[in-house]
């Protein structure tokens, strides 16, 4: 193995990983030849693959021009173009697009228009946003405050406004049928008790992942949930934002996750497979009647220097030309329901694995001690970790969190590029099934433990 020099980066893990050498497609090799599967697509990201000739091609030609030119000065071809391009892929009527780099300025950007909409419609007393326990919205402070995952967010609680928070829609755990509209209905009250006790008056949004991303691994709404959650921000005059960060750009099956059940925020986050990883890039997008009277008071007061970048736009307007062209949309929902049935039979195999979530190719399993209860595996056994690190070994990446708001609960994201095919999932399968079956001895031997 090639020995590295010292690094002078620093990351969230101090697990040492060899350089990159080379991506292409599905694959990934390091420099010592190594080949991996990208079976997360990185963090969800790499919706297209790596290395597509079409968006290559297309930063060639950006470069080629110009590689920058602020918002304030100039308009830009590709970042012109690409709005308009994302307004047409949106629900009607959220025609309204902001450019940024990455899903965390996304939601800080829907956050703070939804806000300063309040104040400039004679709203001031709204500046609360409702999120979900467990979520996971974004690493800036205003983003984290709506995060509901505790390792990340509490030792920066003292640096925050408190946000209000209820539970998820965590059906498999609590034991209640999430295809019965009953669940949905169940779950969706919480969200109007909240803002009954929290008093409607002062409360701005709700955002919700419409599939659940990192924090719930893949968590689909029960029946009639999102219908229930968007009819009561109506009725109570509280904007709901979606964050499509991790599911939107057509991993779910659809462009964005919640066209699964028809609703319509007013606002929405995009990231991620916005940009498949080519350049950093994400979008706010919203509702023309919540930007016009922002606009219409001066302007929104926000912004990042990059937002619009023109290589950037060139990038994720070649990614969606990608997306269309190659029919990947379909192809991930068609390919997504080959692996989760694939998922389902490991876990027929694998008593320890206790539910198999998610749409398209926003797919994730996850581990317990007792498929019965549910009671999570020790926390001390770092299963979370250990098995990243197995499949890893077997040339497989795959991305892992703990469910149970980051404390305990161990789930694995199974997401690999869009343009996967039938030779991928058996990949993937049978990479992921050796490294169960060399922690199959470890953590069962756990469990026995804990009983």
């Amino acid at each position: 193995m090639t020995t590295l020099p010292e690094s002078h980066l620093f990351y969230l893990s101090t697990a040492q990983r060899p350089h990159l050498a080379e991506a292409r497609g599905v694959y990934m090799w390091d420099v010592d030849g190594k080949r991996y599967l990208d079976g997360s697509s990185g963090a969800m990201v790499s919706n297209i693959g790596h290395s597509h000739p079409h968006v290559q091609e297309a930063l060639k030609r950006q470069i080629d021009k110009y590689t920058f030119g602020y918002r304030l000065h100039f308009q830009t071809e590709a970042s012109e173009a690409l709005a308009a391009k994302t307004a047409a892929l949106a629900p009607e009527g959220m025609e309204k697009v902001f450019f940024v780099s990455g899903g965390s300025e996304a939601v800080e950007s829907a956050i703070k228009l939804a806000r300063q909409w309040a104040v400039v419609t004679g709203q001031e007393s709204r500046w609360k946003v409702i999120s979900r326990y467990p979520s996971y919205h974004g690493c800036t402070l205003g983003a984290l405050a709506l995060t509901g995952y505790d390792p990340l967010a509490a030792p920066f609680a003292p640096m925050m406004q408190a946000m209000p928070k209820i539970p998820a829609p965590t059906a498999y755990l609590d034991g209640l049928d999430p295809t019965d509209p009953a669940t949905g209905a169940h779950y969706a009250a919480m969200l109007e008790a909240q803002i009954l006790a929290e008093g409607p008056e002062s409360v701005l949004a709700f955002i919700v992942e419409p599939i659940g991303g990192a924090a719930t691994g893949a968590l689909v709404p029960p029946a009639g949930y999102m219908q229930a959650v968007r009819d009561i921000c109506t009725r109570h005059g509280v904007l709901l934002i979606h964050d499509e960060v991790m599911c939107g750009g057509g991993r779910t099956g659809r462009f964005f996750g919640a066209e699964h059940w028809g609703t319509t925020p007013d606002i929405l986050a995009l990231s991620k497979g916005f940009g498949a990883g080519y350049a950093p890039l994400g979008a706010m997008v919203a509702h023309e009647r919540i930007v016009g009277p922002v606009q219409a008071a001066g302007g929104f007061l926000h912004g990042f220097t990059s937002a619009g970048n023109p290589l950037a736009c060139a990038a994720g307007l070649a990614v969606l030309e990608v997306i269309e062209a190659e029919g990947l949309v379909a192809r991930a929902a068609r390919i997504g329901a080959l692996l989760k049935k694939g998922l389902n039979g490991l876990m027929q195999r694998f008593d320890f694995i206790g539910d198999v979530r998610g749409e398209g190719l926003l797919l994730a399993f996850e581990l317990v001690a007792d498929r019965a209860s549910m009671k999570p595996l020790p926390p001390t056994l770092n299963a979370y970790l250990e098995l990243v690190e197995l499949a890893y070994a077997e040339g497989l990446i795959i991305y892992s969190r703990r469910t149970r708001g980051g404390r305990a609960g161990d789930h694995f994201l199974v997401c690999p590029p869009l343009i996967s095919d039938e030779s991928h999932v058996t990949e993937i399968l049978e990479k992921l099934a050796t490294a169960l079956e060399h922690f199959a001895p470890r953590l069962r031997a756990a469990i026995s433990d804990a009983r």
